[in-house]
């Protein structure tokens, strides 16, 4: 992502790119087999370490406070970062396993955007698709043109569309067609959107567009979230969300969520699946970012000043000692219908942010 790193690269880059590519995922090329490079995360902030200390009454690190709400768990906040909550653990393994679930087979359903819209169009069925080794083929439509066949005509470009098809269909055709694997294209899948689409070519959201509104399991749930960033009396409404999908080596470089038109109601982001790195920094990318763990269940609120705040992930751990989905791993294995589940979220994290747009 950054290039060569030379001397002079470091003098250009900024306090949060340097602070990217100290957590960033690399291999190391000094040795015959691939290794992921050491990653030294001694200054990484734990919530769920300064949780446990903070229920046996032990004294918080400095810079760390805890917000006075009626909630029913500890919501941490940042004294450098107002506006900044995190909440370690606020989803139980139940909730976890259902929204790991919806992200990957009711989110990314037409007429819900993905990435994989600009290329394929709208894809059905993707998760089922990928479990039943199926394979997305190029089909070519008949061109019509004023009431007659322009196939044969070269200058008129006919439009082509995209459908599942089995392997033994596929092969059965000995004709070459454009095709990619089911599977391929699930690890592929980096974001979908809920509620109001988000257009990513003009950065704004686009009313116009055909969607689904947000389930209202997640509504009622990101609004109870939300609670503590709220000012008295007033009510969260969820309006869209944001599902990103990471995999080893991904990451989100530093951004601000700037887009929504309040900017005093909080982005609710549930974390879910492997381990991951976050980071918040200032106002400019030449303010050094803090750095904290974010695990499954784990939900974070911005709202305020801390919309304003760069923030990214640069890192997610994908590795079995790393990961820290044990109990996530156990309760999808006592589901035998979960297998397909269980083999994506060992490798992979998915993040649901949800705001209020208007």
């Amino acid at each position: 992502m950054y290039g060569l790193d030379t001397g002079t690269e470091d003098v250009e880059r900024t306090a949060f790119r340097k602070a990217e590519k100290k957590y960033k995922f690399y291999y190391d090329s000094n040795r015959k087999k691939k290794h992921p490079r050491p990653v030294d995360l001694s200054e990484v902030i734990d919530f769920k370490s300064i949780a446990e200390c903070y229920a046996k009454n032990a004294e918080l690190p400095a810079g760390i406070s805890v917000l006075r709400c009626d909630f029913g768990r500890p919501v941490f906040c940042l004294e450098s970062h107002p506006g900044f909550y995190f909440i370690p653990g606020a989803l139980s393994i139940k909730e976890q396993c259902c929204w790991i679930k919806e992200s990957l087979t009711r989110f990314p359903q037409p007429p819900n955007r993905t990435n994989h819209n600009a290329i394929y169009g709208p894809i059905k069925d993707l998760f089922v698709s990928s479990k039943q080794g199926m394979v997305l083929v190029e089909e070519e439509q008949s061109c019509q043109m004023n009431g007659t066949d322009a196939n044969n005509d070269p200058s008129v470009a006919c439009a082509t569309s995209w459908k599942f098809s089995d392997v033994q269909s596929l092969s059965s055709r000995g004709e070459a067609c454009k095709s990619v694997p089911a599977s391929v294209l699930l690890r592929k899948l980096r974001w979908s959107t809920l509620g109001l689409q988000f257009d990513w070519s003009k950065r704004s959201y686009n009313v116009s567009l055909s969607h689904n509104k947000i389930p209202d399991e997640l509504c009622q749930l990101s609004s109870k979230l939300a609670a503590p960033a709220m000012q008295p009396g007033e009510k969260f409404r969820p309006e869209a969300a944001i599902v990103n999908y990471f995999g080893q080596g991904d990451m989100l470089g530093g951004h601000l969520d700037d887009m929504e038109k309040d900017w005093s109601k909080p982005i609710v982001s549930m974390s879910l699946g492997c381990k991951a790195i976050f980071l918040i920094g200032g106002k400019s990318r030449e303010q050094m970012p803090l750095a904290m763990f974010l695990r499954s269940g784990d939900v974070i609120l911005m709202e305020g000043a801390a919309r304003e705040c760069f923030h990214g992930v640069p890192r997610i751990f994908t590795d079995k000692e790393h990961a820290e989905i044990s109990e996530l791993e156990s309760s999808f294995s006592s589901d035998e219908g979960d297998s397909s589940l269980l083999e994506y979220i060992r490798v992979s994290r998915v993040n649901i942010n949800i705001r209020q747009v208007f």
